[in-house]
């Protein structure tokens, strides 16, 4: 064991090259990218919002689409985070060996986890403002909510690129990726607010629903789209941000022992 892969991230501005880097890259794909994170969060708003919207008329006060729309907001953002984090970081790490050509550079693998990071995150803010033009539009929200939750779009991003990124940093290949899908990403989506209430779940599984962060996420983002102050503000922004400052560690640690012997 190798003391030197446990020690704390060492930083640098450097990171933004690597960022620059996977964007120009993205950027030749970047109409088909946009609309191919759209339309799996478009269709579960339109499908549920009014299939199911003719059942349930209302939910905590509001209309069921509105209710789904603001949750569809956090999954979207996880998922594009998520996705990224995994199979474009996996590539980029094994496939292609991106990662080992950069570190010839004068760039560390710290900022090359960190550029990673972010850069899942961006991406993420991406998905997460198209659906909330598409709530704008069909006229769930008001547009100036929409603008006080982007940064916490970007927040949540952060916090599931984390998790990708350990994820991704202990995978032998993509088929791996489908045990976290659907051991953990799957459940946290149908546990944690967006489709119904927690309220709804038995005593026993809202004690594990509160704990996943994509609660956390939805607890922050649902209020503000909806012209209300979130409860508890200070712990879900906590938990979000330790979520992502411990998953960067740990996927820098895992990634040091992967690559550096």
């Amino acid at each position: 064991m190798n003391p030197d892969h446990y020690r704390l991230p060492e930083l640098s501005l450097r990171f933004v090259s690597v960022w620059r880097r996977n964007f120009l890259v993205w950027r030749k794909l970047a109409i088909p990218s946009i609309l191919g994170n759209l339309a799996d969060p478009l269709l579960y708003v339109i499908g549920l919002g009014f299939g199911l919207g003719m059942l349930v008329r209302e939910v905590q006060g509001v209309s069921y689409i509105t209710f789904l729309a603001t949750g569809i907001v956090c999954q979207s953002t996880m998922n594009s985070a998520t996705f990224e984090a995994l199979y474009s970081a996996y590539s980029r790490l094994a496939t292609q060996r991106t990662w080992e050509a950069i570190l010839n550079a004068p760039v560390s693998l710290d900022d090359i986890v960190l550029a990673e990071l972010v850069w899942a995150a961006s991406k993420s803010v991406l998905s997460g403002a198209a659906i909330l033009l598409v709530i704008c539009l069909f006229g769930l929200s008001d547009a100036w909510a929409s603008l006080w939750v982007l940064p916490i779009i970007f927040l949540i991003g952060l916090a599931f690129a984390a998790l990708g990124l350990c994820v991704t940093a202990l995978a032998p290949s993509y088929d791996f990726f489908m045990y976290y899908f659907t051991l953990f990403i799957t459940p946290m989506m149908l546990l944690s607010g967006v489709f119904f209430p927690v309220e709804q779940l038995p005593p026993a599984v809202q004690a594990v629903a509160v704990l996943l962060p994509l609660n956390h996420a939805v607890e922050l983002v649902r209020p503000l789209l909806l012209g209300r102050t979130p409860d508890d503000i200070l712990l879900h922004f906590a938990v979000l941000l330790g979520v992502t400052l411990v998953g960067y560690h740990v996927a820098l640690v895992l990634c040091r022992r992967r690559m550096i012997k």
